[in-house]
């Protein structure tokens, strides 16, 4: 599979012809080919969408509302296309895939919604004859960048939003599933954006920082938004803030899930499940730190292990019952294996699985592990998960919030009033009572706190994260001035 640039809504390759490769973790096989873009490449991007700038923030809402609508049926109609794709290129499972594909079509309508809700307020004025008011006007270029374990509604929520605010869009791919991206640009296009308005750009990882910082800087951006690790986000934000261009950030996470001790423990364990091994717990809202109270602790380790351990591990190409593939990248292992050895000779134990063997790994849960641990707080990224035994829901909000993250969360418990002061006492984007940690939903606000980034993703919120607020007033021409 073969990925081009797409400028002015025309496919073409990089101005050098240079290219990159993504390979599977697992076999080295070519897995998708991209073209690999320079500085030049990006300024043209950016060139493009700042000429598209001007019509298209002043389209009408049922303009914009038509396109996010028809591309919501284009993708469910290329859904096989899609997921056999990005089955490939992530080494996504089907359900992950076809999930995809699901929130994706429920982002672009749920976009499309948005187009009417853009929208001011009167001001009251001691002023006679003077109408003041505030609008929301689109900011100009956005620069977009999604990663590769979201594929497609990460890619989808980057591009649709600010496009339904008004803004043209220059979206960065990423180079570990530059093919599955293009699809959702290709999409967009299909279903009617005029040229300029989205351009779509992939480089090599080698390449990216210079080609990042070329476009943050260009005068045409006002906005970026980039979803990926907090190293990365911290050097995002870094680069926006010397162009004083506010920055939307969704970054890393360490999902704490509280057991109480009234817990439903059999829910539990099938949110537990769920949350800690869904694509490989290859996701920023992937449990990865069980807070279980210890008079429920080994009833609730006990049938989380049973459970883990019957989930298939393998290549989800090869065989459909396949549950957890492979993690995106071989030197994910011995990073993972680090983590495991330094838990294990500090007095935590294994209960469900085991080392990894480079990309391949089995959903694995760590027992008893302590603050002085470095998978306590260290995001794994991987199919493998933490228990951390506490004594009390004092305890237990403490160990939820001990983190420098602060994305996803989950509260179990009967007393749902004791449940929901526990969620609102955890410092985290979205807390759910009796629920996973990994949720979704356009029509709700998404994003984190501390270092696991600002700004919010997902329903009305979104609107104020792509538009500039204006006040205006109209007065009298002929009102008095004191001199």
């Amino acid at each position: 599979m073969q990925t081009q640039l797409i400028i002015d809504n025309e496919p073409r390759g990089a101005r050098e012809g240079r290219t990159f490769e993504r390979r599977n973790p697992l076999s080295g096989d070519l897995v998708s080919e991209g073209a690999a873009a320079g500085v030049e490449d990006a300024l043209d991007a950016v060139e493009s969408a700042s000429k598209a700038f001007g019509a298209w923030s002043v389209s009408g809402p049922s303009e914009r509302r038509a396109v996010m609508l028809k591309a919501a049926d284009l993708i469910e109609s290329r859904a096989p296309e899609f997921i056999e794709t990005m089955m490939s290129e992530v080494g996504a499972a089907q359900l992950w895939a076809g999930f995809n594909v699901f929130l994706t079509a429920q982002l672009f309508r749920e976009a499309a919604g948005l187009a009417t809700q853009i929208q001011g307020e009167t001001i009251p004025t001691d002023k006679p004859g003077t109408l003041s008011m505030t609008v929301r006007q689109a900011a100009g270029v956005v620069f977009s960048m999604a990663p590769w374990n979201g594929t497609g509604v990460l890619a989808a929520r980057a591009m649709a939003y600010p496009i339904v605010c008004g803004n043209t869009v220059v979206f960065r791919a990423s180079e570990t599933s530059p093919r599955t991206h293009a699809i959702i640009a290709e999409v967009l296009h299909e279903a009617g954006l005029p040229a300029g308005v989205l351009n779509f750009i992939s480089s090599s990882p080698e390449d990216a920082d210079q080609v990042v910082e070329a476009i943050i800087a260009h005068p045409a951006v006002r906005r970026v938004n980039f979803t990926g690790s907090t190293p990365v986000g911290r050097i995002i934000a870094e680069k926006s803030a010397r162009h004083l261009k506010p920055v939307l950030l969704e970054l890393g996470g360490k999902a704490p899930f509280v057991v109480l001790d009234d817990a439903d423990i059999d829910g539990a364990v099938n949110a537990a499940v769920f949350g800690s091994f869904l694509f490989q717990g290859q996701i920023c809202m992937s449990t990865e730190r069980f807070v279980v109270d210890e008079s429920v602790a080994d009833e609730f380790v006990s049938k989380f292990a049973a459970r883990a351990s019957e989930l298939v591990a393998g290549d989800p190409l090869t065989d459909a019952n396949c549950i957890v593939g492979p993690m995106v990248r071989a030197e994910s292992g011995p990073r993972i294996n680090g983590l495991i050895d330094d838990a294990l000779q500090k007095g935590a134990t294994v209960v469900a699985g085991g080392h990894a063997d480079g990309a391949a790994m089995s959903a694995t849960i760590i027992d008893n592990v302590r603050p002085h641990m470095t998978i306590y707080d260290e995001e794994t990224f991987g199919p493998i998960t933490t228990v951390v035994r506490v004594s009390g829901v004092e305890e237990a909000v403490q160990v939820a919030n001990d983190t420098e993250f602060g994305l996803a969360a989950a509260v179990f418990g009967k007393d749902s009033s004791r449940a929901y002061q526990v969620a609102t006492r955890i410092q985290a984007g979205h807390v759910h009572v009796n629920g996973a940690t990994v949720q979704n939903e356009a029509q709700a606000p998404y994003g984190g706190m501390k270092a696991s980034g600002y700004g919010r993703f997902d329903g009305r919120a979104v609107i104020n994260e792509f538009t500039d607020l204006k006040w205006i007033t109209i007065e009298p021409s002929d009102q008095a001035y004191p001199f």
